[in-house]
């Protein structure tokens, strides 16, 4: 076999002479690696791995539209009154108090980068504002279809778009197994008052309709006027026992609460007492793990400290409440007051899903 070699050749052993099995194995290695070389390599651009909600270095807004496109979307801020801006619906509430602002302070926007520079607005966001501004038509009946879908999964009984978009101040009401809280805030995301009371009676006993009735009644009473009281809306399964009596706590209290609070402050002969999905404000703030909502105390406290280290903060606190609030909230740490701190979300989540429709 030193002379020759077997290579096996269309299911055939031949045995070819020792030259010959050389050339003809440099002949398969050149082909193996000149198809090697030769594959095409995919190329990844580095845009492709980058996160939309990223902020783009440069002048990247400006590339993406024209210079026709762009004149016409700086004439439009630069010269829009609010209520101008508020038309276009990404633009509605604090957006478009903050370009305003942004103007009034800092002079017109040169450019489309320079909205970057707004509070609440990301690089995402900025391109969908500019698109609705250019094309403020372009599938209006379908997203309306879609948003009507999405509220009606988020706010019951089902109320009418004005009456939503006109709203001045709201209060929202989140209650548990020992206390009733509520915040009462204005449409500028301002805390007008934020309370909550204890009610460690309700259920204990034999779930007396009397003391019910006394302490809900109590907590209403300290109650102001507003266009609209909201309720978080709970879903708990009743299928495991165990949780029976908690389930039928939170039945009474939603009923009592819905009857008190309308015959209190109808008027018109309009109801005001709505529900807001617990879970679907839970997803807003990004507060969700799987089915479970976890604590959005630390995003309160954020809000409590931004509304004094930032000039434009996303909620508002009175300067002269701020400290109240603050002392108010360092008390609670321990008590686990999750009503307390999701009275205050829910009202954040109600304006800026149900009044001004659009994402913070």
């Amino acid at each position: 076999m030193s002379a020759c070699s077997l290579l096996v050749a269309g299911g055939r052993w031949r045995c070819f002479p020792v030259p010959l099995r050389s050339s003809l194995f440099q002949v398969l290695h050149n082909s193996c690696c000149r198809k090697k070389s030769t594959a095409p390599k995919k190329i990844i651009p580095n845009a492709a791995i980058c996160d939309e909600n990223t902020k783009e270095p440069g002048n990247a807004l400006d590339k993406l539209f024209s210079s026709e496109q762009q004149a016409s979307i700086l004439h439009v801020l630069n010269t829009a009154s609010n209520k101008e801006l508020e038309t276009f619906r990404l633009l509605r509430g604090r957006k478009s108090v903050n370009i305003i602002e942004h103007r009034e302070k800092f002079g017109p926007f040169q450019n489309l980068e320079s909205l970057m520079n707004v509070p609440l607005f990301q690089y995402k966001t900025t391109i969908q504002i500019c698109n609705s501004i250019l094309c403020p038509e372009t599938g209006g009946k379908k997203r309306k279809f879609q948003d009507n879908r999405l509220l009606r999964k988020l706010i019951k009984p089902e109320i009418e778009r004005g009456r939503l978009k006109a709203v001045n101040s709201i209060v929202s009401i989140v209650f548990g197994t020992r206390r009733i809280a509520w915040a009462h805030m204005d449409r500028k995301l301002a805390v007008l008052d934020w309370q909550q009371n204890e009610c460690c009676q309700l259920m204990k006993g034999t779930y007396l309709s009397s003391v019910y009735l006394q302490e809900i009644s109590s907590v209403i009473s300290k109650m102001p006027k507003a266009d609209f009281y909201v309720l978080e809306k709970i879903g708990l399964s009743i299928q495991n026992s165990s949780r029976f009596p908690v389930v039928l706590h939170f039945h009474i209290m939603e009923a009592m609460l819905y009857a008190l609070l309308n015959t209190t402050f109808a008027q018109d002969g309009q109801h005001r007492v709505l529900s807001m999905n617990r879970n679907g404000v839970g997803k807003h703030f990004e507060l969700m793990i799987g089915d479970t909502r976890t604590s959005g105390k630390e995003l309160v406290k954020q809000f409590l400290s931004e509304s004094v280290l930032k000039e434009e903060p996303r909620v508002v606190f009175p300067t002269e409440k701020v400290v109240h609030y603050r002392q108010m909230f360092s008390s609670t740490e321990q008590q686990r007051a999750e009503e307390l701190y999701d009275s205050l979300l829910q009202a954040v989540a109600f304006y800026e899903l149900a009044v001004f429709d659009t994402e913070p």
